[in-house]
């Protein structure tokens, strides 16, 4: 049965959305730790690290599925230069989903602190502790922070391009399952 198929399955719709809400939430938890300068933060940094690993989890669990399950195909009419910047997108979207959280546990573990999950749980250091690591791993963490949201931004524009501009499927298929008709 190789008939395309012209939405995601329920399962990677489920996953889209809600590590799009975790992501969302991550971005912001960020900003109001970074615009902090008291020690009032250390709510949202332990609200921030399990997000962290949640979202690490989740987008392994994410790419399972997208390798696994059929895909709906761009429209044949979308220009090339849309269609790739659709693909490279997704592979940074994934890439980033993957490093963000991988290089904040790093950060910690170079900071020499703790990298506590709830007051029991305590995840092993991934890097020995060093000051210089640190700040160069933080600073990267800045820097891919504010290169996620500007996708996510671009992401957003391209679906909404889509759904109004365009009035393809291509948002349809990741909003709701097949109809039924």
């Amino acid at each position: 049965m190789n008939t395309p198929t012209t939405h995601f399955a329920p399962l990677a719709r489920a996953l889209h959305w809600l590590m799009a809400l975790m992501i969302i939430a991550m971005l912001f938890i960020g900003a109001g730790m970074v615009a902090s300068v008291s020690q009032r933060h250390e709510w949202l940094l332990n609200l921030h690290k399990p997000l962290g690993i949640a979202i690490l989890l989740l987008v392994i669990v994410r790419l399972i599925v997208r390798l696994t399950t059929r895909t709906p195909p761009l429209p044949a009419d979308l220009p090339a230069a849309q269609a790739l910047a659709a693909k490279l997108s997704h592979y940074l979207l994934y890439a980033l989903m993957f490093a963000m959280p991988l290089i904040g546990w790093a950060m910690i573990s170079a900071a020499g602190d703790p990298v506590m999950l709830s007051e029991s749980i305590r995840l092993p250091s991934i890097l020995a502790a060093n000051a210089d690591t640190f700040a160069l791993l933080r600073k990267a963490h800045q820097y891919l922070a504010y290169l996620f949201f500007l996708t996510i931004l671009a992401h957003l524009a391209a679906a909404l391009f889509h759904g109004w501009v365009r009035r393809d499927e291509v948002l349809d298929s990741m909003l709701r399952g097949k109809s039924r008709g």
